[in-house]
């Protein structure tokens, strides 16, 4: 039988750099609360949030991600021609197809590359790191770009009041690469599709199309059964991810969980054992939730204000719709 021949890359990978977008646009928590009865107190205290962003009109998944990208590899000291590879996670790359990935990397000056697009949801950036890592690995690829992207504020209902704050717009980047030490863990990841309906777009895009002028979709969020099942699912999720790499959780510098909530975090900070001096992500607190996003902003927003550091060990968990998550132990990037 003739034997088909494999590839092997780089044994050493990581990450090279991140780099953030953020929309200009501030929205308070005062103006959310034009639409519901709510108040600023109510929902920070609940959900960390104080602000988020909400991307312009003429912006999308795809131009925020290519802007991502763009200063990711400005702080890799790369250029799109270095490039092989890209991979957008998003939820809201409202085009049924062609695929982002290929746009950004067109639009980065990198046409001919590999690139596809990866959902799911929350947990997408998880996905996409172990996917990019292991395609480097096996020799699939040498660098890539991983880029988290959402553009959230379309698809709120301003009046829902169990969920309209939370979400919002934003990309973050990150250069995959090898590296002269082990820079990414292994990924554990799987789901619970029992629990699919607890994140949902409400009424498919074909029911829609066949009543134009009844209601319109959203994205609605089972708030009690979300908190539950990430305070205290994602605790083992973390421990599992430390294991796979062979750290220990005193050894965790910085710990990244998605921005859903900063409640849910503070619970799984005292689960997961970590030290009392270990850096936690806040990001949510000034960004909302940007799903796919969310992990990757928090990182840059860590290395921008200097509460981390290149090389320091981080503690990486994604949980969203699905309900899925993902999680592994990185070294810091450049920021």
């Amino acid at each position: 039988m003739t034997e088909i021949a494999t590839t092997s890359g780089a044994r050493s990978v990581g990450l090279l750099s991140v780099g953030a977008y953020r929309p200009e646009r501030v929205v308070t928590n005062d103006e959310i609360c034009q639409h519901i009865d709510s108040s600023d107190e109510w929902i920070y205290t609940r959900t960390g949030i104080k602000t988020r962003r909400f991307a312009a009109d003429d912006e999308s998944a795809a131009s925020m991600a290519t802007e991502a990208c763009r200063r990711a590899l400005s702080n890799a000291g790369l250029s799109a021609a270095d490039i092989d590879g890209v991979i957008v996670t998003t939820n809201t790359h409202f085009l049924q197809t062609p695929p982002a990935a290929p746009m950004v990397a067109a639009s980065l000056g990198a046409k001919g590359i590999l690139g596809f697009d990866l959902s799911a949801g929350c947990a997408g950036f998880g996905y996409a790191l172990g996917a990019a890592a292991d395609m480097i690995r096996g020799g699939g690829a040498a660098t890539m770009l991983v880029v988290g992207t959402e553009k959230l504020s379309p698809t709120i209902d301003m009046y829902d009041r169990g969920n309209c704050f939370i979400f919002a717009d934003g990309a973050a980047a990150v250069v995959v690469g090898e590296t002269p030490f082990q820079g990414i863990g292994p990924t554990v990841a799987g789901s619970d599709g029992e629990q699919a309906d607890a994140i949902r777009q409400d009424i498919d895009w074909i029911t829609f199309a066949q009543n134009p002028s009844g209601p319109r979709p959203f994205v609605r969020l089972e708030g009690p059964a979300v908190f539950r099942w990430a305070a205290f699912k994602m605790g083992d999720v973390g421990r599992r991810a430390m294991d796979a790499a062979g750290v220990r959780p005193d050894q965790i510098d910085v710990f990244v969980p998605h921005q859903a909530n900063s409640r849910i975090n503070e619970l799984l900070v005292k689960n997961l054992q970590l030290r009392p001096d270990a850096v936690v992500a806040n990001d949510i607190e000034h960004t909302g939730n940007t799903s796919a996003a969310s992990i990757p902003l928090a990182m840059a927003e860590l290395l921008t204000t200097g509460a981390a550091k290149p090389g320091d060990l981080a503690l990486l968990i994604g949980y969203g719709a699905g309900l899925s998550y993902a999680a592994q132990v990185v070294r810091m990037p450049k920021g």
